[in-house]
Order: C-alpha cells, then structure tokens, then sequence
C-alpha cells in the first residue's frame, strides 16, 4: 500500500511527504512558494513516465543522455477544475537513440508500467510526442 501525508503548514501552504520521507512544498498560486497540487499531478505523471522511459531504454541498451518531459494539461473551466487532455512531450538525447526505442518506451511507459497514467486514463485523455535531439 501506497502512503503519504499533507502538513498544513501555515497560510495557504502545505508539504507533502511520501513513505520515504521525501517532501515537496504545496501552495495556492498567491503564496508562490510552492507547487499547485493540480501541476503536481503533471508533474507525477511525467516523473512516473520518465522513470520508466529511462528503465526501458537502459535495458534496450539505448544510450540515453538528456530527457525532458513537458507535460500540459487543459481543465475543466469550472470547479473542480478536472483534466481533460493532457500532452506529454519528451525531448531525449543519446548518441545513436533511435525514434524506434523511444516510441516503444514510451508506448510501454502509457500502456503497462506508469501507475500515475493508469490513474488518470479514464478521466483525461494523454497524447504524447517526442523528439530525438541530436548530440551535443
């Protein structure tokens, strides 16, 4: 079982802690000093999916050495503000990646691995892209 805990920690601020004890300031936009839990949700969602990207091409043996998720999401205009369409797009780069090992990775990312993806399948619909930079 999954666990993790909000603090309310003054004003319009909170952190959340996970079972591991790791943490992350939450915020309403006008105390900006933390993140919006909705943008987190896309932040989880396209952690979830980078790790599993990097995992899948490692054991490709796909030399990874740059990737950036971008994910972005289109809401509801009314409360509560649900998503409805959300992209990722990924920017990846390694010496010899093919768009082939990239597309797989992230079709195995979507459809079998991500539990954040998983989750949020049936209420918003994600589209992804992706682009293979090349070498610096």
């Amino acid at each position: 079982m999954a666990n993790a805990t909000v603090r309310w920690i003054g004003s319009k601020q909170f952190v959340g802690i996970d079972s591991t004890n790791h943490s992350v300031v939450l915020s309403t936009p006008g105390d900006g000093v933390g993140m919006k839990p909705s943008e987190l949700l896309l932040v989880a969602l396209a952690a979830c999916t980078a790790v599993d990207v990097v995992e899948i091409l490692e054991k490709k043996r796909q030399p990874l050495t740059s990737l950036e998720i971008s994910a972005s999401g289109e809401q509801d205009a009314d409360p509560p503000w649900t998503f409805r369409k959300i992209n990722l797009h990924y920017k990846l780069a390694g010496k010899g990646l093919t768009d082939k090992a990239v597309q797989q990775a992230i079709e195995l990312s979507e459809e079998k691995y991500c539990s954040v993806s998983a989750t949020v399948r049936g209420v918003a619909e994600i589209s992804t892209s992706f682009e293979v930079l090349p070498e610096a």
